[in-house]
């Protein structure tokens, strides 16, 4: 779990991981937390928001992006969200941007799902998401557009390989979240593109069951997509040891406590 500021919780996403059994392991790079030179003992890493930008000129955030190289090379399961998506995205190679007039999405949207996006699990993909973002980000190269939005702000989700994801937006908030976040920045909410504080808590009401199931579903179906990645990395290893070759590398598929 990879956190940016020192009050920040895994949310509904820690909730919902904790009752499958795991154990959280929570990083907070721009605390000067280390990010760790290996997956194996990790089953998956979530890279949550922030109020900073992926352009911000902080050596941490620079080493953060290029750390995402870690998940991506050992075949573990990586899911960006807001800023975290943003971080993906940069790198592989795609452009994040911010409006000159610092407009943004603030509270419910609506998307439009790609058909892979309702493929990703059981549960079909939100059509109504919770917001709360000022920079957007183009579809790297290489990347699945699984959801888009009639905006300012196209891109809204993506899948980069057999485990990567990028969300724009926020699964992982909760009610008491969304009630600090809309009173601690409620300056924000004057921003063109932000949306009154009452239709944030009204859209509460009206969208997130169909959020909540949708992330209960997706965790295991994400996290086993890195467990397949994984044995079938241990394969090719197998395979090539016994035709006495050396494999690229290896990922442990199974640690003494599972972690996220």
């Amino acid at each position: 779990m990879i956190l940016h500021q020192g009050h920040s919780t895994p949310g509904r996403l820690g909730e919902s991981l904790k009752r499958r059994g795991f154990d959280l392991d929570c990083r907070r790079p721009s605390l000067g937390d280390p990010l760790p030179a290996t997956l194996t003992d990790h089953a998956g890493v979530v890279v949550f928001g922030g109020p900073m930008c992926a352009n911000d000129e902080f050596d941490w955030i620079r080493r953060e992006i290029d750390w995402m190289a870690v998940p991506l090379r050992e075949g573990r399961p990586i899911l960006g969200l807001c800023l975290g998506a943003q971080l993906l995205a940069r790198h592989l190679g795609a452009r994040v941007f911010t409006f000159s007039d610092r407009r943004g999405e603030v509270g419910y949207c609506e998307l439009n799902p790609a058909p892979e996006a309702d493929r990703l699990c059981v549960a079909p993909f939100p059509r109504h998401v919770y917001q709360w973002h000022f920079d957007g980000f183009d579809l790297p190269h290489g990347a699945r557009l699984l959801a888009s939005a009639e905006s300012d702000f196209p891109n809204q989700a993506f899948a980069f390989g057999p485990n990567a994801i990028g969300l724009q937006f926020h699964p992982e908030v909760t009610y008491s979240m969304m009630c600090r976040w809309t009173v601690l920045g409620a300056e924000k909410l004057e921003r063109p593109g932000a949306q009154p504080r009452e239709r944030h808590l009204e859209g509460w009401f009206r969208y997130d069951r169909a959020v909540a199931e949708w992330v209960d579903a997706l965790l295991p179906a994400w996290l086993v997509s890195g467990a397949q990645e994984a044995t079938a990395e241990a394969s090719v290893a197998r395979s090539a040891a016994a035709l006495g070759q050396s494999a690229p590398y290896l990922v442990s598929a199974a640690a003494a406590a599972p972690q996220a």
